[in-house]
Formats: structure tokens, C-alpha cells, sequence
């Protein structure tokens, strides 16, 4: 996505160890119309597969979630990385590690939330070794609800977690591929 890419390249700041910033506009401060034709652009791929639900990992996912159902008129539901007491009855977890905070947690989901009826369709802002990603699939699993597609905003794919979704058949749609990054610039990966 064209759009998304010129962004990145404007505005967001590459770091030492594979970090790639882009606070100013998606993942912290948001750019409400940049997520709104993201949302419009994974309708795009995906409005024949049938979607009922959007799922994400809070907390950067989830504007990007609510802007995609807003195209897809079906409700966002989210996995939290700590389980609240004001969660009631039971819930899916699962266990993720966290990239940026370089630490495991349980994520957890409601299960009145996610049915065996349920078509999904999960969003992120990143996708690099795909840990996140395997821990919302396997809260799908549990929950035998079909997963109908993975929409992500920026893929790392000089990292593994993109391939590995691809060779177990997922219908995975990144926005943004970088093919490379070092400490003053990137490249991304031309997608048809």
C-alpha cells in the first residue's frame, strides 16, 4: 500500500536492533484517516471470505481493528495481555512473547466472544517472528472458529514469522513488506 510505505518513509525513525518507529502515526498517536483506508484497503482483500469478527492483541491493534470493522460492519474483539477481574466466566489464553517488551504473558479472550460460528479476521500492526500472531491463532484454535484471513500493516520480512503463515496456507495481506532495514534506512519488498 503505497500510502502506508510513503509514511514510513516520511515519518517513522528506523533504531539500532530492528526497530522500526512509527508512533507518530499508528501505534501510539494516530492518524485517524491513514487507518481508515487501511481498514478500507483490508476490506479490499478481504470482503468475499466471509469475515464476522475482527480479532486483534491489544493495545496497538486495536484502532487499526475498529477502523477495519467499521468497512466490515462486524464487531472488534480483542485479546488482553493480562487477565482483569472484570472479565467473567471463562476465557481462551494463551501465551505470547512480546518483541518490543522482550518478556511472556498470557493473552486471554473471553469465550462468549469467539464462537465455532465465527469467520476472523486478525489485524496487527507488526508481524516480525509472528509470536503474537501464533498466540491469537491458537485462541482462534481453541475456540474452533475459522480464521478467514491475517491482515498486517507492516510486515518485517527479512524476519520469519511472515513466511511461516504463508507456508501453513493462511490468506496472510501485509500492507507494507520491509525487506530490509539497518540504522539509517529500508527497503521494502515489491508486492503486486
Amino acid at each position: 500500500m503505497k500510502l502506508l510505505e510513503d509514511r514510513i518513509l516520511r515519518d517513522g525513525q528506523v533504531r539500532p536492533g530492528n526497530v522500526l518507529k512509527v508512533d507518530c502515526f499508528l501505534n501510539h498517536q494516530l492518524d485517524v484517516k491513514l487507518l481508515d483506508a487501511i481498514g478500507a484497503e483490508f476490506y479490499r482483500i478481504f470482503a468475499n471470505d466471509g469475515v464476522t469478527k475482527i480479532l486483534t492483541i491489544e493495545a496497538s491493534g486495536i484502532a487499526i481493528a475498529c477502523m477495519t470493522a467499521r468497512h466490515f460492519n462486524v464487531p472488534v474483539v480483542f485479546a488482553k495481555k493480562a487477565k482483569s477481574k472484570n472479565i467473567d466466566g471463562d476465557v481462551y489464553t494463551s501465551v505470547v512473547h512480546s518483541f518490543t517488551y522482550g518478556k511472556d504473558y498470557d493473552i486471554t479472550l473471553s469465550k462468549k466472544f469467539l464462537t465455532p460460528e465465527d469467520r476472523v479476521l486478525i489485524v496487527d500492526d507488526f508481524l516480525a517472528n509472528g509470536k503474537a500472531m501464533k498466540g491469537l491463532l491458537d485462541v482462534c484454535h481453541q475456540a474452533g472458529a475459522t480464521v478467514a484471513g491475517i491482515g498486517i500493516c507492516i510486515e518485517k520480512g527479512f524476519q520469519p514469522g511472515g513466511d511461516e503463515l504463508r507456508k501453513a496456507g493462511y490468506k496472510l495481506a501485509s500492507l507494507a513488506i520491509v525487506d530490509h532495514m539497518d540504522d539509517h534506512s529500508l527497503t521494502f519488498r515489491q508486492q503486486d
